[in-house]
């Protein structure tokens, strides 16, 4: 189908300066491609939406998350730990609780919360991989994506070497062999993976943990491996200071070091975190293009820190954004994600504010980064990290991944720029329309076929379930 958004009361474009505003009120969509913005007036095979006093943005590309984790927000045990304790305490302990049912849902309503949001493309870093393994969890990833029309980048996680943590656990939380973890790997590159610049389906290769999820050597191999397959690679790093800390007992190195020795950095390489780096680490990392997905509110929620977005911008670095696990966020959607970025970037830079008289030179950090900056680093940033040469920016040529915006909620009553109101004032903005490659997936805030109070009556009984199923793992253990 063929569209004409028209009479837009802005276009936020996702690129940078004055392109970041586009002078356009009309988008020509042909073939789930832009192909015209401007004045426009209809053709006669167009379906007209009507944008007035609406902004239109580029969908959001969301470049870290652990969708399992969308029926543990909020889990008592965890709630107020750091991160190592916090792993123990929920996401490790639930684990093997989770059967094919209650995974499928758990990732259903993770992509529901996400497409509401906005965001068209999800890059989920999924770990739950364990020998003998009762169903295939990329399988279900895959068709629940699908279902909604979303774009969808599966980063194989797992271990062949336990954290320490998992040692005491039962099956669930035991190591995979190596050659399987490769070879599931290769299974998933040829059954999935779409090179184009436009692909609905990716895989990534995705240990843990770089430091703790496998041996120096095997983290060596999977580097040559996923290039040889023409993959990338992510991994969580440099999360909190018990990064530093381990890679200098383990290696007598920094975390970026390590991963440099072993090939796992350049700019098909992305890191989730990165909020404690050394100076000479972010160096490294700028000067090989290496990406990040920074994930504000699960580092405020654990108290890991605040990541400088403008420092490893200014190095050279891909900045992107990455909502985590919603145990460890307990909103995973880019629109609470992307207002975070702003504040938080702001806040940290005025942490460093002094007094004149000890030498300081500004008062606060409100100019660290803008709304615009926010936008690019969530959308077209995100589609550089995952290497989707083809989304993350309204402009022609471009697939057709956008969000309408109404904002008629009293939060953005009485802005004076409607345009920033989807991330500076936050909360969840009414979508008038989206598009995925030129294809409807929201209209009128409403996902065709979904009935939101069955579901959320799924969620609550499936919250149970995992309840009494880590109670009686615990109890066998």
């Amino acid at each position: 189908m063929n569209y004409l958004i028209k009479n837009a009361h802005t276009i936020l474009t996702g690129l940078t300066g004055d392109a970041a505003r586009s002078n356009a009120s009309a988008i020509r969509i042909q073939d789930g491609v832009i192909t015209d913005m401007g004045n426009l007036t209809a053709l006669s095979d167009e379906n007209v939406i009507d944008a007035k006093d609406c902004v239109v943005y580029p969908a959001w590309v969301n470049t870290h998350h652990h969708l399992f984790q969308s029926l543990l927000k909020g889990e008592p045990q965890g709630l107020n730990q750091s991160l190592t304790p916090w792993l123990a305490s929920t996401p490790y302990r639930f684990r093997g609780a989770f059967d094919e049912e209650t995974f499928r849902l758990a990732a259903r309503i993770g992509l529901i919360e996400l497409l509401r949001s906005g965001c068209a493309t999800v890059a989920d870093h999924h770990y739950l991989y364990w020998p003998n393994m009762p169903f295939d969890g990329a399988e279900i990833l895959f068709d629940e994506a699908d279902q909604l029309g979303l774009r969808f980048v599966l980063c194989r996680g797992g271990a062949t070497l336990t954290r320490g943590l998992e040692a005491e656990l039962p099956q669930a939380l035991r190591p995979e062999k190596f050659d399987e973890f490769t070879a599931d790997i290769e299974r998933l590159v040829s059954k999935y993976h779409d090179h184009s610049g436009q692909a609905f389906r990716r895989i990534v290769m995705a240990p843990t943990t770089a430091l703790h999820s496998t041996t120096p050597a095997q983290l060596r191999e999977t580097a040559q491996l996923a290039r040889h397959l023409g993959i990338r690679l992510h991994s969580h790093l440099s999360e909190t200071v018990d990064y530093l800390d381990a890679a200098r007992a383990k290696f007598g190195m920094t975390p970026v070091q390590f991963c440099a020795e072993h090939d796992w950095i350049g700019e098909d390489v992305w890191f989730a975190h990165l909020v404690k780096l050394l100076p000479e680490e972010i160096q490294l990392l700028g000067q090989t293009k290496t990406g990040i997905a920074h994930c504000p509110q699960s580092n405020a929620r654990l108290g890991s820190g605040i990541a400088d977005l403008v420092s490893l911008e200014q190095a050279g670095m891909n900045i992107s954004i990455g909502v985590d696990g919603a145990a460890s966020n307990e909103a995973a959607d880019m629109l609470s994600e992307t207002h975070a970025t702003w504040m938080l970037q702001r806040a940290r830079k005025g942490m460093f504010a002094q007094p004149k008289y000890e030498g300081g030179l500004f008062e606060g950090g409100a100019d660290a980064a803008t709304i615009e900056d926010v936008i690019r680093w969530g959308t077209k940033g995100g589609a550089q990290v995952l290497g989707l040469s083809d989304v993350g920016t309204l402009q022609v040529g471009q697939q057709a991944d956008l969000v309408v915006y109404q904002l008629d909620d009293p939060r953005y009553w009485g802005l004076h720029d409607i345009a920033i109101g989807p991330v500076a004032s936050a909360g969840q903005a009414n979508i008038k329309h989206m598009l995925i490659g030129g294809k409807t997936v929201i209209q009128h805030n409403q996902i065709p076929d979904l009935d939101m109070l069955e579901l959320a009556a799924q969620a609550r009984v499936a919250v149970q379930k995992l309840q009494q199923r880590a109670q009686q793992i615990a109890w066998a253990c």
